[in-house]
């Protein structure tokens, strides 16, 4: 009988692997921890509209996150808020520092962490954060009703977040600094609708942010607009990718990539016996990472840990497969 704080699998991160993860994982029977992390929901909370992911002609991102959030309480995983510090080993299980409540135990780890937002790297850019620079369309696009407004990016995340953002905003500068955006054409083509409110910026790098009494108030471009580097926003977005968090995993031995992504195999098990790891985090689907193929990547991880508990944890009469899909049995994994 595990104590209060002891789980057969602990979940970090709450997006859509680690929703997925806890699902099956409850569907097995396991007793399931998930702690969500500074951004519940990761990037499915914040992308806004959705028309890709199946069996939603059009959803709210934070909608969908609750779905899945809803879902996985359902089935009787446990849902704690809070950020991972730390990460360590003890003979077969895991311990799990969570700041400021202490630790749990789980006999296996599923990392679906995410990734953070990438930065420009100025050096008054953390300053001004939240003081009109923002990584995040969808929660702060509202409070730039009838104001100009950029977005640093040049990939379909930023295109998007032109199109939400001029629901609100009175112009939007998009800034590339590469000659093309790569976006999705129907994405693309909705921004080329929106002619009399966008305005793109190829070549064009932001130098500077410029504030004034603690506030953004524009930035100096290289080369500048329209014969002047000062291009006077009342707000930035930075939509240029993200990156992994290495610490928690690499803190563990867990083997990276160059890129800083946790290496899986295709049973989304690591290097290390009873960690797994699903979704944006890991090096599984290369460059194509979407909410579609985070979720079948977790509930992939739930059943390699179900699969790991089952023949090294406990007698394996004491989990009896108890999830079918169709006539067919969920196949081992590798793990040894």
């Amino acid at each position: 009988m595990k104590s209060r704080n002891e789980y057969d699998l602990i979940i970090v991160g709450g997006g859509a692997a680690g929703y997925a993860a806890a699902l099956y994982a409850k569907r097995y029977e396991l007793s399931v921890l998930l702690i969500e992390g500074e951004t519940p929901g990761g990037e499915t909370a914040n992308a806004g509209l959705i028309e890709n992911y199946p069996g939603f002609e059009a959803i709210d991102g934070y909608e969908l996150y609750q779905k899945f959030r809803n879902h996985a309480l359902k089935f009787g995983a446990e849902v704690q808020p809070g950020r991972v510090e730390k990460v360590t080993q003890e003979g077969h299980q895991f311990k799990v520092s969570v700041v400021g409540q202490g630790v749990r135990e789980g006999s296996c780890i599923i990392f679906t962490h995410g990734q953070a937002r990438r930065r420009l790297g100025l050096p008054n850019e953390e300053r001004l954060t939240g003081k009109g620079v923002s990584y995040c369309v969808t929660c702060d696009g509202p409070l730039y009703k009838g104001k100009t407004v950029g977005i640093v990016g040049g990939g379909d995340a930023s295109v998007k977040g032109v199109n939400l953002l001029t629901e609100f905003a009175h112009k939007v500068f998009l800034i590339v600094k590469l000659e093309q955006v790569n976006a999705e054409p129907i994405n693309y083509r909705l921004m080329q609708s929106k002619s009399d409110k966008v305005e793109t910026l190829y070549h064009t790098q932001v130098k500077e942010m410029l504030e004034e009494n603690g506030k953004f108030i524009g930035v100096k471009l290289f080369p500048g607009y329209q014969g002047n580097d000062i291009l006077k926003l009342d707000g930035l977005f930075i939509e240029i990718g993200a990156v992994p968090d290495r610490a928690l995993p690499a803190s563990l031995g867990v083997a990276l990539t160059e890129s800083g992504h946790i290496h899986v195999d295709q049973f989304m098990q690591t290097n290390i016996a009873g960690v797994f790891a699903a979704g944006d985090v890991t090096d599984a689907t290369g460059s194509f990472r979407q909410i579609v193929t985070a979720a079948a990547q977790g509930s992939m991880a739930a059943t390699s840990a179900y699969e790991y508990i089952r023949k090294n944890t406990v007698p394996s009469e004491q989990y009896e497969m108890s999830a079918q899909f169709g006539n067919t049995k969920v196949q081992s994994s590798n793990v040894k």
